[in-house]
Protein backbone atom coordinates (compact mmCIF):
# COMPACT_ATOMS: atom_id res chain seq x y z
CA UNK A 1 0.00 0.00 0.00
CA UNK A 2 2.71 2.16 0.87
CA UNK A 3 4.70 1.67 -2.60
CA UNK A 4 1.08 2.33 -4.09
CA UNK A 5 0.59 5.52 -2.60
CA UNK A 6 3.72 7.09 -3.66
CA UNK A 7 3.35 6.72 -6.89
CA UNK A 8 -0.17 7.91 -6.97
CA UNK A 9 1.37 10.95 -5.54
CA UNK A 10 4.18 11.19 -7.62
CA UNK A 11 2.38 10.76 -11.20
CA UNK A 12 -0.07 13.30 -9.86
CA UNK A 13 2.72 15.43 -9.36
CA UNK A 14 4.31 14.74 -12.62
CA UNK A 15 1.19 15.67 -14.81
CA UNK A 16 0.68 18.46 -12.69
CA UNK A 17 4.06 19.49 -14.00
CA UNK A 18 3.46 18.58 -17.83
CA UNK A 19 0.41 20.76 -17.77
CA UNK A 20 1.93 23.86 -16.54
CA UNK A 21 4.45 23.31 -19.13
CA UNK A 22 1.77 23.30 -22.15
CA UNK A 23 0.22 26.13 -20.75
CA UNK A 24 -3.52 24.79 -19.93
CA UNK A 25 -4.67 26.12 -17.24
CA UNK A 26 -7.67 24.41 -17.52
CA UNK A 27 -5.70 21.32 -17.05
CA UNK A 28 -3.66 22.39 -14.07
CA UNK A 29 -3.75 20.38 -10.86
CA UNK A 30 -2.96 22.43 -7.60
CA UNK A 31 -1.77 19.85 -4.63
CA UNK A 32 -2.85 21.57 -1.66
CA UNK A 33 -1.93 21.16 1.75
CA UNK A 34 -3.02 17.98 2.71
CA UNK A 35 -1.44 16.17 -0.49
CA UNK A 36 1.81 17.68 0.41
CA UNK A 37 1.56 16.39 3.90
CA UNK A 38 0.50 12.80 2.89
CA UNK A 39 3.56 12.82 0.25
CA UNK A 40 5.90 13.90 2.93
CA UNK A 41 4.52 11.08 5.16
CA UNK A 42 4.99 8.59 2.37
CA UNK A 43 8.34 9.57 1.79
CA UNK A 44 9.32 9.60 5.30
CA UNK A 45 8.32 6.12 6.05
CA UNK A 46 9.98 4.71 2.89
CA UNK A 47 13.22 6.08 4.14
CA UNK A 48 12.48 4.42 7.30
CA UNK A 49 11.78 1.54 6.17
CA UNK A 50 15.18 1.66 3.97
CA UNK A 51 13.02 0.62 1.03
CA UNK A 52 15.09 3.52 -0.95
CA UNK A 53 18.10 2.87 0.47
CA UNK A 54 21.12 3.05 -2.46
CA UNK A 55 22.82 0.55 -3.46
CA UNK A 56 25.76 1.83 -3.32
CA UNK A 57 25.42 2.23 0.52
CA UNK A 58 24.67 -1.38 0.81
CA UNK A 59 27.68 -2.88 -1.07
CA UNK A 60 29.96 -0.03 1.35
CA UNK A 61 28.55 -1.44 4.40
CA UNK A 62 29.37 -4.92 3.71
CA UNK A 63 32.98 -3.87 2.38
CA UNK A 64 33.28 -2.23 5.51
CA UNK A 65 32.83 -5.26 7.48
CA UNK A 66 35.69 -7.51 5.81
CA UNK A 67 38.18 -4.88 7.47
CA UNK A 68 39.22 -6.99 9.98
CA UNK A 69 41.81 -8.41 9.15
CA UNK A 70 45.78 -7.29 9.42
CA UNK A 71 48.72 -8.32 6.62
CA UNK A 72 52.05 -9.35 8.77
CA UNK A 73 55.16 -10.66 7.01
CA UNK A 74 56.34 -13.76 8.69
CA UNK A 75 60.11 -14.56 7.98
CA UNK A 76 63.47 -16.33 9.39
CA UNK A 77 62.95 -19.61 10.67
CA UNK A 78 59.97 -20.48 10.21
CA UNK A 79 58.20 -23.47 8.10
CA UNK A 80 56.24 -21.26 5.11
CA UNK A 81 57.83 -17.76 5.76
CA UNK A 82 55.64 -15.03 4.33
CA UNK A 83 52.52 -12.36 4.60
CA UNK A 84 49.98 -13.93 6.51
CA UNK A 85 46.16 -12.36 6.95
CA UNK A 86 45.23 -12.96 10.23
CA UNK A 87 42.41 -11.47 12.63
CA UNK A 88 43.03 -7.89 13.75
CA UNK A 89 43.72 -8.24 17.34
CA UNK A 90 46.13 -10.97 16.87
CA UNK A 91 49.59 -12.03 18.83
CA UNK A 92 52.48 -12.70 17.62
CA UNK A 93 51.73 -17.04 18.21
CA UNK A 94 48.73 -16.62 15.69
CA UNK A 95 50.89 -15.01 13.39
CA UNK A 96 53.63 -17.70 13.42
CA UNK A 97 50.84 -20.12 13.54
CA UNK A 98 49.43 -19.20 10.02
CA UNK A 99 53.06 -19.18 8.49
CA UNK A 100 53.19 -23.19 9.49
CA UNK A 101 55.43 -22.59 12.89
CA UNK A 102 58.79 -22.75 13.56
CA UNK A 103 61.39 -23.92 11.63
CA UNK A 104 63.86 -26.98 12.95
CA UNK A 105 66.46 -24.21 13.60
CA UNK A 106 64.51 -21.88 15.18
CA UNK A 107 65.44 -20.05 18.15
CA UNK A 108 62.14 -20.75 20.59
CA UNK A 109 62.41 -17.80 23.10
CA UNK A 110 63.86 -15.33 21.16
CA UNK A 111 60.16 -13.45 20.05
CA UNK A 112 58.18 -12.93 22.74
CA UNK A 113 54.86 -14.74 21.40
CA UNK A 114 52.34 -13.06 23.68
CA UNK A 115 52.80 -9.62 21.87
CA UNK A 116 50.41 -7.75 19.71
CA UNK A 117 50.79 -7.54 15.82
CA UNK A 118 49.81 -4.79 13.58
CA UNK A 119 48.82 -4.11 9.58
CA UNK A 120 52.57 -3.99 7.67
CA UNK A 121 54.29 -5.44 10.48
CA UNK A 122 57.40 -7.64 9.82
CA UNK A 123 57.83 -10.20 12.53
CA UNK A 124 61.45 -12.01 12.17
CA UNK A 125 61.91 -15.47 14.01
CA UNK A 126 65.84 -16.28 14.48
CA UNK A 127 67.83 -19.54 14.39
CA UNK A 128 69.36 -20.72 17.57
CA UNK A 129 72.91 -19.19 16.43
CA UNK A 130 71.51 -15.52 14.96
CA UNK A 131 70.01 -15.53 19.06
CA UNK A 132 72.89 -15.99 20.45
CA UNK A 133 74.69 -13.66 18.39
CA UNK A 134 72.45 -11.07 19.12
CA UNK A 135 72.49 -11.44 22.93
CA UNK A 136 76.44 -11.14 22.80
CA UNK A 137 76.33 -8.06 20.81
CA UNK A 138 73.67 -6.26 23.40
CA UNK A 139 76.09 -7.73 26.33
CA UNK A 140 78.75 -6.35 24.39
CA UNK A 141 77.14 -2.92 24.02
CA UNK A 142 75.75 -2.36 27.65
CA UNK A 143 79.18 -2.69 29.40
CA UNK A 144 81.76 -2.75 26.95
CA UNK A 145 82.65 -6.56 28.19
CA UNK A 146 83.55 -9.27 25.52
CA UNK A 147 81.85 -12.65 26.88
CA UNK A 148 85.13 -15.05 25.50
CA UNK A 149 82.78 -17.65 26.07
CA UNK A 150 80.14 -16.30 23.64
CA UNK A 151 81.69 -13.26 20.84
CA UNK A 152 82.02 -14.00 17.63
CA UNK A 153 85.49 -12.98 15.51
CA UNK A 154 84.00 -9.67 14.95
CA UNK A 155 83.60 -8.74 18.74
CA UNK A 156 87.20 -10.75 20.05
CA UNK A 157 88.89 -8.49 17.47
CA UNK A 158 87.49 -5.33 19.02
CA UNK A 159 89.88 -6.97 22.04
CA UNK A 160 93.55 -5.29 22.34
CA UNK A 161 95.81 -7.46 20.42
CA UNK A 162 93.58 -10.10 19.47
CA UNK A 163 93.35 -10.15 15.58
CA UNK A 164 92.06 -12.27 13.76
CA UNK A 165 94.28 -15.30 13.44
CA UNK A 166 94.01 -15.37 17.26
CA UNK A 167 90.09 -14.77 17.59
CA UNK A 168 90.23 -18.21 15.58
CA UNK A 169 92.19 -20.05 17.86
CA UNK A 170 89.81 -18.58 20.70
CA UNK A 171 87.10 -19.77 19.55
CA UNK A 172 88.73 -22.93 18.31
CA UNK A 173 90.04 -23.90 21.73
CA UNK A 174 86.52 -23.05 23.10
CA UNK A 175 84.67 -25.47 20.16
CA UNK A 176 87.29 -28.33 21.40
CA UNK A 177 87.32 -27.80 25.44
CA UNK A 178 83.61 -26.08 25.76
CA UNK A 179 83.26 -22.77 27.68
CA UNK A 180 85.82 -21.09 29.67
CA UNK A 181 85.37 -21.35 33.44
CA UNK A 182 87.62 -18.35 34.06
CA UNK A 183 88.79 -15.43 32.24
CA UNK A 184 92.60 -16.83 32.91
CA UNK A 185 91.77 -19.45 31.10
CA UNK A 186 92.28 -17.75 27.63
CA UNK A 187 95.99 -18.18 29.02
CA UNK A 188 95.65 -21.67 27.58
CA UNK A 189 95.08 -20.78 23.95
CA UNK A 190 98.33 -20.53 21.85
CA UNK A 191 99.64 -17.39 21.33
CA UNK A 192 97.53 -15.59 24.31
CA UNK A 193 100.46 -15.08 27.18
CA UNK A 194 100.90 -12.94 30.52
CA UNK A 195 101.52 -9.97 28.57
CA UNK A 196 98.36 -10.07 26.22
CA UNK A 197 96.16 -11.06 28.96
CA UNK A 198 96.95 -8.17 30.84
CA UNK A 199 96.25 -5.95 27.93
CA UNK A 200 92.44 -7.74 27.87
CA UNK A 201 91.59 -9.08 31.50
CA UNK A 202 89.96 -5.55 32.29
CA UNK A 203 87.56 -5.92 29.27
CA UNK A 204 86.58 -10.06 28.62
CA UNK A 205 84.36 -11.71 30.88
CA UNK A 206 83.01 -15.61 30.74
CA UNK A 207 79.39 -14.71 32.07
Amino acid sequence: MKREKIQILICILALSAFCCACGEKGGTIIIGSEQEGRLQEAVTEQRESGAGEPQETKEAGETGEQKGFVRVYVCGAVANPGVVEIPAGSRAEDALRAAGGFGPEAARTAVNLADWVSDGQMLYFPTEEEAVESKSGEETEADGIVNINTADAAQLCTLPGIGESRAADIIAYREANGEFQSCEEIMKVPGIKTGAYEKIKDKIKVK
